[in-house]
């Protein structure tokens, strides 16, 4: 089987990207695995004209207007992506492969929590990471961070902003200098100097057991998970991995999501990890259009080639 253009992942980057494509009569297939990033959040925020609509609804209906103009999906993983005489063969788990003429890179992430009992049983609900995605869901309440990093100090200034009180709880941090204990002793941030030993759900609140032996309930917890791209199907096309300016890891990117292996294009979390579902998408669209031209000039290219080459009677 041969497409003009085989999309990996079917998120929002990726079923819009794979949208403009078809609708600009590519041919194109769509491998997703089924592990979308914000599957635990009951509901998806920012989303034009979408607000509130659950995950698994929005990618349903990506999913229905992509099959509408044309777009195949394979529920699978890619296992590896060669080069085949200025193509791309795409092979799958069982061994199956197809052609394709062009690759976007929708793979995603995978947050890493940090390793506190009862933690991951919340994740998504009342274990937050995003001021933008569930700051609104939280107004006004008790919000706990758990300081993994300096990122922390961040998260506790955002959103405090919306929460009725703010604990950060130092936790792996490392002590706060002068200035920054400051600025949050101004806002009124409570500081707890001690570890989270884990959490245990008491009704509609979380109680944090700490090392100390103290319980301390909030009703939401603020995480700064670590980021891990899924980029290792560009690594092993020659590509390399760079840190974005948040310090996280992520496939780097020129003008419309192109990377500097040809052919190969990246959208979504995995080119910037704080990407929102909007933002993905909109990725998705800009990378869609500059694999269509790509694919357009291509054609002209040869095109000239063949003219130039027949002779003129």
């Amino acid at each position: 089987m041969q497409y003009d253009v085989t999309v990996v992942g079917g998120g929002p980057a990726g079923l819009s990207a794979a949208i403009v494509l078809a609708r600009s009569l590519r041919s194109v297939l769509v491998v997703d695995a089924g592990e979308p990033r914000n599957a635990p959040s009951p509901a998806a925020h920012n989303v034009l004209g979408h607000e509130g609509i659950a995950p698994h609804d929005l990618l349903a209906r990506g999913r229905s207007e992509a099959v509408g103009y044309g777009v195949e999906f394979r529920n699978d993983r890619v296992h590896e992506i060669d080069r085949a005489s200025g193509d791309f063969a795409v092979t799958f788990a069982d061994g199956e492969s197809v052609r394709t003429r062009r690759i976007v890179l929708a793979t995603g992430v995978v947050d890493e929590l940090p390793d506190v009992p009862g933690l991951r049983d919340e994740w998504g609900h009342r274990v937050l990471h995003c001021p933008y995605c569930h700051g609104w869901e939280v107004r006004g309440t008790r919000v706990g961070v758990l300081g993994t990093s300096p990122g922390s100090v961040h998260q506790t200034l955002l959103f405090q902003q919306i929460a009725g009180e703010t604990t950060l709880f130092r936790h792996d941090m490392d002590g706060l200098d002068t200035d920054t204990a400051e600025r949050l002793a101004a806002l009124g941030v409570r500081i707890v100097d001690a570890r989270v030993d884990r959490i245990e759900t008491s009704g509609a609140a979380l109680d944090l057991l700490l090392g100390s032996g103290e319980a301390v309930s909030v009703d939401a917890l603020v995480v700064a998970p670590h980021i891990v791209p899924r980029a290792e199907l560009f690594t092993r096309l020659g590509g390399a991995v760079a840190l974005h300016p948040s310090g996280m890891a992520h496939i780097p990117t020129g003008v419309m999501g192109a990377t500097d292996v040809a052919g190969v294009w990246a959208v979504g979390n995995v080119t910037d990890p704080g990407a929102t579902v909007a933002a993905a998408a909109a990725a998705g669209v800009q990378a869609g259009a500059a694999v269509n031209l790509d694919l357009v000039t291509d054609a002209a290219d040869r095109a000239v080639q063949e003219m130039r080459a027949t002779p003129r009677t």
